[in-house]
């Protein structure tokens, strides 16, 4: 792939070199980030192809770090006088500053996924043929389903990263994903449920016939569930989370305060906390990029640097960080792999990866056990979370009433409220059931989105506030 970025363009690799080489003369980092991308989606609604759409992309990211200073500046136009504007732009951020440009990040041999095209391969016919076969089996299940939308999404990312004395980082990003939604009615009323599964692999690891007739049947099954659900009651009370996709609660209730600009700039609830308690024993929650074929794995991150498994937490005691560079050399501490950014369009900044809670030791059956009377939430949509402080509120989208330990009627309207801080301290059990999510994570921050992974085991969760309709 080495110039694949490159091909087909006035651009060349030499030409850019010798741009990033005179931009970073005096300055303490950055570096040239060109990427060339395809990207395809097809979603099969109400019983016919509802869209296609095949986009491309291509472009530059040029950065210059003085500082806490940055200059940025990105174009489509892939030419020697496009780069050469963006130089003379970027290069201001370094103004009468006399720096030594950081060391680049160290390499390694490992790779995390192929070098697949999930655009080319399968075909389209073969996709939309898939669709239908996904659509006709939902709908024969059952004769409640009155709904079904399939999506299939997949594209190839190449990137190049481009630093100061000839240092390069090559990397082809896979993903894919396929999304099945089925909507039941009963005596007029309609619920809809869904699943989904993805990551940074082949088609073939999601389109077996075992593979979307599960998720087929799951999607039903919550849609069902969801018919007999009644309004949430309101008010304080225990609450255990099952394993799984529910670790994103604790991925933005508390994993955007561990970001190192929240914490440098001390706007983080986290701040000046390291080596702490600030959570309960037995909660250890990582962040690790290194994980083969999940959806926010990165062979290297935005920035080149190759991704690990950063401890966050360890049994209670707050341990790290995830860095970027920029804040890594501000704080001087190492670079963890979490310079992320959403495109070519975009600055990096310190970004999740895949965010999880290790197991503890807790049978689940035991954790649900020992809830008398509180919420049993497996499921979750959206949520609002206020990163200085951690508060949040968060929608379940399947949730249980539990009485002395036995699950009964599922609810409907159920909210979380709380903040991260005060939850990861309330939190009396934590389960040997940990899961990752099947892979349908997006993270928003500064308006920009990238792919993630969460996890969790089942957790029991002291004195959460329920939000609710019933009286």
């Amino acid at each position: 792939m080495p110039d694949f970025v490159f091909d087909d363009s006035d651009l060349t690799a030499d030409f850019a070199q010798s741009a990033v080489d005179t931009v970073m003369r005096g300055a303490d980092d950055g570096e040239l980030f060109v990427e060339r991308g395809q990207s395809e989606a097809l979603t099969f609604d109400d019983g016919r192809l509802k869209n296609a759409s095949f986009d491309s992309s291509r472009g530059f990211g040029l950065r210059c770090v003085a500082g806490e200073t940055t200059g940025f500046a990105q174009g489509t136009d892939m030419s020697p006088a496009a780069l050469s504007r963006a130089a003379n732009a970027v290069i201001m951020a370094k103004s009468g500053h006399e720096g030594t440009v950081s060391a680049s990040p160290q390499r390694t041999n490992t790779k995390l996924y192929p070098d697949i095209d999930p655009v080319a391969d399968p075909d389209f016919a073969r996709k939309v043929s898939l669709l239908q076969e996904i659509d006709a089996y939902c709908r024969a299940m059952d004769t409640s389903v009155v709904q079904v939308s399939a999506t299939l999404s997949g594209s190839r990312r190449a990137v190049s990263i481009l630093r100061a004395g000839g240092e390069r980082y090559d990397d082809v990003r896979p993903m894919v994903r396929l999304n099945i939604s089925i909507t039941a009615e009963h005596e007029g009323r309609r619920e809809t449920g869904f699943a989904g599964a993805g990551g940074r692999q082949a088609y073939s690891a999601y389109i077996q016939d075992v593979d979307w007739k599960r998720m087929a049947k799951e999607a039903l099954r919550q849609a069902k569930v969801n018919l007999k659900s009644v309004p949430a009651p309101a008010g304080q009370m225990d609450v255990v989370l099952g394993p799984g996709w529910p670790g994103v609660l604790l991925h933005e209730a508390m994993g955007h305060g561990l970001e190192g600009d929240f914490i440098r700039k001390g706007t983080s609830a986290f701040s000046g906390k390291l080596g702490e308690r600030v959570a309960s024993k037995g909660v250890t929650i990582v962040d690790d990029g290194s994980i083969a074929g999940l959806r926010g794995s990165l062979t290297i991150d935005d920035e080149g640097t190759p991704t690990e498994c950063t401890t966050l937490i360890e049994d209670g005691i707050l341990k790290g960080f995830m860095q970027d560079r920029l804040n890594a050399r501000l704080l001087d501490v190492p670079a963890t792999g979490n310079g992320r950014r959403e495109s070519f369009a975009h600055a990096p900044m310190p970004r999740m990866t895949n965010t999880f809670m290790q197991s503890g030791d807790k049978d689940p059956e035991e954790i649900l056990a020992d809830l008398k009377d509180g919420i049993y939430a497996t499921n979750f949509g959206g949520g609002q979370v206020d990163i200085t402080s951690g508060k949040f509120v968060f929608q379940c989208t399947e949730a249980y009433r539990v009485r002395n330990g036995k699950i009964e009627e599922p609810l409907k309207g159920a909210t979380l409220i709380g903040d991260g801080p005060a939850v990861l301290q309330q939190i009396r059990h934590v389960g040997n059931d940990m899961e990752l999510d099947p892979g349908i994570g997006v993270c928003g921050k500064a308006g920009q989105g990238v792919p993630v992974g969460v996890g969790q085991p089942s957790l029991y969760i002291e004195g959460m506030t329920v939000g609710g309709s019933a009286v």
